[in-house]
């Protein structure tokens, strides 16, 4: 809990497995309970360090649009996410991508299967079709997501990402707190997990956030319920949701019985950002 990926530990299990049982890495990309996100161009190199010929499965979910995600250049063999994250649609849609190395594997795989079968849709995707009924909207909305990665740039929504994700970690250290994810290369820029003082019950922040601001902050999961908020920056958002995001958050935590002064986190970000930001493209003219 708080850490991603172990390379070295992966490495070590994989060239153990002399007889090659294991069929499959399987690594969460981005794992929105901690907020930690693995590194996968270093998993695929352990992989390759142990010369195992192990199918590379990515859950990236919370990840790809809005992460750096090479999957060629990874050599990923399948890669998953939805419509709801950084995609900025409402839930209903899942992204499927496969390696040609999976969709021989799938030839000869014996689990039983029906709706997520790759058969069914090699069948129909090739003449424009889904082998079930699609929701229309969201392959419209679909669409027009990728159009507008597209005119960002991926370089450029990584880079955005990142900034945003920093100003909200300098708000967090700003407040006096800590985000569960301690190792720098693993933390999040699509959320952040906020550590709460003992004593103090982080469900109460959520709550109090939800009831009296109208913000949406994410609770603590599992072994972590109680102890942690979360805080997402990803998809279709920039400073200014941000700042009033993380206002809503210092007002909640003082409800929450918290000892935040006003502005601490808040002032931290607005710095950081400030000092940061740039024109926006094609409104250059305006301050020419």
């Amino acid at each position: 809990w708080g850490e991603g990926a172990d390379e070295e530990a992966l490495e070590a299990v994989l060239r153990k497995d002399t007889g090659k049982k294991i069929k499959a890495v399987a690594v969460v990309h981005n794992e929105t309970t901690t907020g930690v996100t693995s590194d996968i161009k270093g998993v695929r190199k352990a992989i390759d360090a142990a010369n195992h010929p192990a199918l590379l499965l990515v859950d990236g979910v919370s990840s790809i649009g809005a992460l750096e995600f090479k999957m060629d250049d990874w050599r990923v063999d399948v890669a998953v996410t939805g419509s709801q994250k950084a995609l900025s649609l409402p839930t209903g849609l899942g992204y499927v991508a496969a390696s040609k190395k999976a969709l021989e594997a799938h030839k000869t795989a014996q689990m039983k299967r029906c709706y997520y079968d790759f058969a069914d849709y090699l069948r129909s995707n090739p003449v424009g079709s889904t082998p079930y009924t699609p929701s229309i909207p969201l392959l419209y909305g679909t669409k027009e997501s990728i159009s507008m990665l597209r005119d960002e740039g991926m370089d450029n929504v990584v880079a955005r990402h990142h900034r945003l994700a920093e100003g909200v970690r300098q708000a967090v250290a700003g407040w006096g707190l800590t985000t569960l994810c301690k190792e720098p290369r693993w933390k999040s820029d699509t959320l952040t997990v906020v550590e709460v003082p003992a004593g103090i019950d982080s469900n109460k922040i959520v709550k109090n956030a939800y009831a009296k601001y109208d913000l949406s902050l994410g609770v603590g999961l599992a072994q972590i319920n109680g102890k942690v908020f979360r805080i997402g920056h990803l998809g279709n958002m920039n400073e200014l949701m941000m700042v009033g995001a993380l206002g809503g958050a210092e007002m909640a935590m003082r409800d929450a019985g918290m000892q935040i002064t006003p502005g601490s986190g808040v002032g931290k970000a607005i710095e950081y950002w400030h000092s940061t930001s740039k024109v926006i493209p094609t409104r250059e003219s305006l301050l020419a």
